[in-house]
């Protein structure tokens, strides 16, 4: 017998003896790939990406509600760990149009906030430099909370880290501003939503410092 045909001769009892298990795996591999396109599409028509994070700045300017993001990442990217980030996808589908924010027990809600800090304060880390090292810098306290807003006039679903200057929020004006767009009724909603929440439990929010040179 030839080297080839021993080789082949291998590879033919190897099959042969695990045929069973290759055949298992090929199945399951062909169906974790059929429901992972199946539900992406799912998420595509339905305009649903719960596996992002978007960082939402929210302001008014000149009588002027404007939403800008300041960045946007794999949720896995900022949670680091997957059973963190699996369990933020988790609790986005259970907010409601009445409460937008992602319902994390209080006792656990600061370390994923203290995760999205830590994404925030790597693009701000200019301005803390310099602010070390008595530089001119503009700085100012933001609240940060975690929501998912669940219906309304928003083009897509996506987590959103709703960022806004703690003064602002606290002193939002009782008269809706005007409006970028028809979809932001929604945001204002959220908006309104969380000034009240955050005088009832502050403990779902978190402050943040931002440095800009």
């Amino acid at each position: 017998m030839t080297p080839i045909d021993q080789l082949i001769q291998t590879l033919f009892d190897y099959f042969k003896d695990h045929a069973v298990k290759l055949t298992t795996g090929l199945i399951l591999m062909t169906v974790g790939w059929y429901l992972g396109n199946r539900r992406a599409s799912t998420d595509w028509k339905k305009q649903e990406f719960l596996d992002r994070l978007n960082l939402s700045l929210n302001t008014i300017d000149d009588g002027t509600l404007k939403i800008r993001t300041l960045g946007e990442k794999r949720c896995e990217d900022v949670f680091l760990n997957s059973a963190a980030a699996e369990t933020v996808k988790k609790v986005a589908r259970k907010t409601t149009a009445a409460d937008p924010i992602l319902p994390i027990p209080v006792d656990e809600n600061w370390y994923y906030l203290n995760a999205v800090l830590n994404t925030l304060s790597e693009q701000f880390a200019e301005g803390f430099l310099k602010q070390d090292m008595c530089g001119k810098v503009t700085s100012a306290t933001y609240l940060i909370v975690l929501t998912c807003e669940a219906e309304g006039e928003m083009k897509t679903r996506k987590i959103r880290v709703m960022v806004i200057q703690k003064s602002l929020l606290i002193n939002l004006p009782p008269e809706m501003p005007k409006l970028q767009s028809p979809r932001h009724v929604t945001r204002w909603a959220t908006l309104q939503f969380l000034a009240a929440e955050y005088g009832r439990n502050p403990a779902r929010f978190k402050e943040v410092e931002l440095a800009v040179s």
